[in-house]
């Protein structure tokens, strides 16, 4: 009873987390070229991999549905942040920030299952070249993608049933946009409950998925110890490029992580900075790993600037 006194009705959330940052223009200006170049990338990405069928392949189709996941993930909360400090829209509707803890939850579980899924591929390769286009066909590629983002989207599912009945007595997100910490802490309850139960999921899953890459790496390294030489770079070559976009990813994670259990107490303005970059960074670098790293997105890159030159 004494929750619904003191709560009150909310149609909008005030976005907090800005009050002490310096220069927001400048930072607002990173920010949306950071997001743009990633974007683009992404879609250059998935452009090259749909209308070029001979990109038409098991590894392609698992790129491409990590340049979506990555649009996905960056697109979240940068309009949201970039219109907070460069235009001053500092709220946001009750339903709509919900929709965007969703999706940026959604694509942080997608982003570990996309990498477990592509070290699967790997593997597969790796270990049974013979008979790896007859084991992971562009049909069974795609129910596998469609799977896990059925699971992804089980897991996530959770968040907004859990906010949804919860009373409120705040409408000031302390946070830079709407995630699920920052909703929970606006309610009457105590938050201590929710945060215990969201950190056993996302813990089993960032855990589960790390294991499962590195010991899909630890067989890679096995088979690649006994080929001969020529095989090895060949497979070096092909794991490369998904060895430097998990490093990348998971890496951030593990610092956010760590400077956490060692009570490391960062101010405001560095969290939204770390909170920012694990959002843009992988984005960011992933498209270009892929694009640097891998032979056939090289030779069609070249083969569109070769052909503008001769235009010209």
């Amino acid at each position: 009873m004494s929750f619904q006194n003191s709560s009150i009705e909310v149609t909008e959330f005030l976005i907090g987390g800005f009050e002490t940052i310096g220069r927001p223009m400048v930072v607002a200006v990173v920010i949306l070229i950071t997001y743009l170049i990633a974007t683009l990338a992404n879609i250059v990405n998935i452009v090259f991999i749909l209308c070029d069928k001979r990109l038409h392949k098991p590894m392609y189709l698992l790129i491409c549905n990590l340049a979506v996941v990555d649009i996905l993930n960056t697109s979240s909360a940068s309009p949201t942040i970039i219109g907070v400090l460069l235009v001053g829209v500092n709220t946001i509707s009750y339903v709509p920030c919900l929709m965007q803890m969703f999706i940026f939850h959604l694509a942080a579980v997608m982003e570990m299952f996309a990498l477990a899924v592509m070290a699967f591929d790997r593997l597969l390769a790796v270990s049974y070249p013979f008979q790896y286009q007859s084991y992971l066909t562009n049909v069974r590629t795609l129910l596998l993608i469609y799977l896990v983002w059925i699971v992804a989207c089980s897991f996530v599912a959770v968040m907004p049933a859990t906010v949804l009945p919860l009373p409120h007595c705040s409408s000031k997100l302390k946070y830079i946009y709407c995630d699920y910490a920052a909703i929970i802490r606006t309610t009457c309850v105590d938050p201590t409950y929710y945060f215990n139960m969201i950190s056993i999921i996302s813990s089993f899953l960032l855990f589960f998925t790390f294991i499962f890459i590195c010991l899909s790496y630890f067989w890679i390294i096995v088979f690649v110890k006994l080929s001969s030489n020529s095989d090895k770079r060949k497979m070096g070559s092909t794991c490369l490029s998904h060895f430097i976009v998990v490093t990348c990813y998971y890496s951030l994670l593990f610092i956010r992580i760590i400077l956490t259990r060692l009570g490391v107490v960062l101010t405001l303005d560095e969290w939204n900075g770390l909170m920012i970059w694990t959002i843009l960074g992988p984005s960011l670098v992933n498209p270009f790993i892929y694009c640097l790293r891998t032979k056939e997105m090289r030779y069609k890159i070249f083969q569109i600037f070769k052909k503008v030159q001769t235009s010209q």
